[in-house]
């Protein structure tokens, strides 16, 4: 069956942790005026995450090609899958929402937490590459998880199991099959990738915008929620990324632009950020962040944009009085 919609926009079909569609308003001034006025026709994005502002910009700016990439092999597959199988995944989501909306609660939860348990246990041994029945099952399993979880979360155990509990939703929308497929009609001119962020570099050129979105660097020891896969985002991790990043724009004299938590939330003396990226230009950013677990404590707080370019135009330009550099 087709589920194509004309006059659909695209936006992200998953919800993340650290998203940015609340920050896309707040981006547009942050963007390189070469993305602008069309001069930029490249787009690349190693952590994609829910790719908001990849949506943005494939539907906003004159690229040409773009390449998105993740460490994650079930959110690549899930891309993958999207890109190039909507409408049999779009099939299978439907059923499963179906399924599991007629419920009572307690039923839910056995369905939830036997979808999760099949989905853990089907890590072993899974082919990734291969396009088959089960690769769209596995990205219809992670979608359903992701839509019926606890806050939308992805959080994985030492071994890279998906330890998210139930969440409290009346009526989830689990299949958003308009979205999807005007998702889809994006991702046909993306090439998606399993990668280490590194592994970027093969693909920028002068033409390009990069965007770095890395797994945050934890405000405070209860903000970090174990894992986005196996291995820690760390402060050497975060060392390794701003060393690369210097490296992109020595090496490609490609636009650059990365966001990341500001730790002067909670420690105004924390230059850890100010030090590793001395010498680009750094900007506060307002956001609404949970930085605490309880409800009072939550509200908006102050996030980095770091750019290898200026930001011309004051009209463009949002919050100077925070610039750090």
């Amino acid at each position: 069956m087709s589920y194509r919609h004309k006059e659909a926009v695209a936006k992200p079909f998953l919800k993340w942790a650290g998203g940015k569609t609340q920050l896309l308003s707040t981006f547009d001034k942050y963007y390189p005026e070469e993305l602008l006025n069309g001069g930029i026709k490249r787009y690349i994005e190693p952590f994609v995450g829910s790719g908001a502002v990849l949506f943005q910009i494939m539907q906003n700016f004159k690229i040409e090609s773009a390449y998105i990439a993740d460490i994650n092999y079930d959110l690549i597959n899930v891309y993958k899958v999207v890109k190039h199988n909507a409408n049999n995944l779009i099939d299978y989501l439907k059923e499963m929402e179906i399924n599991f909306l007629h419920l009572p609660d307690e039923q839910r939860k056995v369905f939830y937490y036997t979808i999760r348990n099949e989905y853990n246990q089907g890590k072993t041994g899974f082919c990734y590459r291969k396009n088959s029945k089960q690769t769209i099952k596995r990205a219809g399993q992670f979608i359903f998880l992701n839509k019926t979880c606890f806050n939308g979360l992805y959080r994985v155990n030492k071994d890279g199991l998906y330890n998210v509990p139930m969440g409290s939703y009346k009526n989830p929308k689990i299949c958003d099959n308009v979205n999807l497929i005007a998702v889809s009609d994006v991702l046909q001119n993306v090439h998606i990738l399993h990668s280490d962020y590194k592994q970027c570099k093969n693909n920028i050129n002068s033409n390009s915008f990069v965007y770095f979105d890395p797994p945050y660097r934890p405000l405070n020891k209860t903000a970090s929620f174990t894992s986005y896969n196996e291995y820690d985002f760390d402060d050497s991790k975060q060392i390794e990324l701003a060393q690369f990043y210097r490296e992109v724009c020595q090496d490609k004299k490609a636009y650059l632009m990365l966001s990341n938590s500001n730790p002067k939330n909670v420690d105004k003396n924390d230059t850890f950020f100010e030090e590793l990226f001395e010498g680009f230009n750094i900007y506060n950013v307002n956001a609404r962040r949970a930085i605490n677990s309880k409800g009072e404590k939550r509200g908006q707080i102050k996030e980095l944009v770091i750019t290898n370019y200026d930001i011309y135009g004051e009209s463009r330009r949002a919050n100077e009085e925070y610039q750090i550099l």
